[in-house]
């Protein structure tokens, strides 16, 4: 299906997303891996730089060339776009992952917003219920003092059927059209210099300050700690509380292109809120010459 008529198509089914993980369904502990690091079905995705995980790794982890499960949308000219559905099954499925697999994304080097990215992808490719995020990734593997290594495992293709996405991907008209409806909270995933309109935002050939007028904010660095673990469900609570979203809101996210939302988002998953990306983000809305704001001076 051409990306256009794909976006189109599951925009029109997102009205309803799918119920709600609960935080234990989508965040795994050292100690849970380290006890299920042998079972045959656990698939271990390392997030981060090469040169890094060639340098250590959790034993049996496979990496993940992050820019091989995005694209850059020859017909929308965005970035970091959803790739075909057949396309994105053939990598996944190159990365050892079965209909019956046990995935666990680890981040290395920092890359949060990047890991996210891929739990989101997932969720998107039908897996999202046998997919969970390493909390503190893999300094807390190292922090716990379990083992790495050096040893990359053997290349294995993972036995994957067609998949059967869910639809937590909606467009700029998604977006357009529900903005300010009941229910509905429009989230700016960005730094908040660029919410706050300090600094530019959107493509080289359409930048903006501010943001998609009616979003809130909750910057995507803010669902972590210091040392790069989730913070409490209480204080994303929190988090989300003070920016505006209200209880039972389903949140649609944005960032510059797709990425950091998901952080924001993954923060808001732990607490049963029904999520959806806007994958376009800013990028997207700026090119269009469509309505932001920038808040009042204080």
């Amino acid at each position: 299906m051409p990306s256009l008529l794909r976006s189109i198509a599951v925009a029109l089914i997102a009205a309803a997303p799918l119920a709600a993980q609960s935080r234990d369904q989508l965040v795994v502990n050292a100690k849970w891996l380290n006890d299920h690091i042998k079972d045959p079905k656990l698939v271990v995705l390392h997030v981060g730089q090469k040169d890094s995980y060639d340098k250590a790794h959790i034993p049996g982890a496979r990496f993940v060339d992050f820019h091989d499960i995005v694209q850059d949308d020859p017909e929308t000219k965005l970035s970091f776009q959803m790739l075909p559905v057949d396309t994105l099954r053939a990598k996944l499925a190159n990365l050892g992952i079965s209909n019956d697999s046990r995935i666990v994304v680890a981040f290395a080097d920092g890359w949060v917003s990047p890991s996210t990215r891929v739990v989101l992808t997932l969720d998107y490719a039908g897996l999202g219920d046998a997919t969970s995020f390493l909390d503190g990734g893999v300094s807390a593997w190292r922090r716990a003092g379990y083992a790495t290594t050096t040893e990359a495992p053997a290349a294995r293709a993972g036995n994957l059927a067609a998949l059967k996405t869910k639809p937590v991907i909606v467009t700029a008209e998604y977006v357009r059209d529900n903005i300010g409806k009941p229910g509905i909270a429009v989230v700016d995933g960005r730094a908040a210099a660029f919410y706050d309109g300090v600094s530019e935002g959107g493509p080289r050939d359409a930048r903006k300050k501010g943001h998609i007028k009616g979003a809130l904010s909750v910057p995507f660095t803010e669902i972590t700690t210091d040392s790069l673990e989730l913070k409490t469900p209480e204080q994303l609570k929190d988090l989300f509380t003070k920016a505006g979203v209200k209880p039972g809101d389903t949140i649609i996210g944005y960032c510059h292109i797709g990425q950091q939302a998901t952080a924001m988002l993954f923060g808001a998953r732990t607490l049963g809120y029904k999520v959806l990306l806007f994958d376009g983000s800013f990028e997207d809305w700026a090119r269009r010459d469509w309505p932001v704001a920038v808040p009042p001076e204080k």
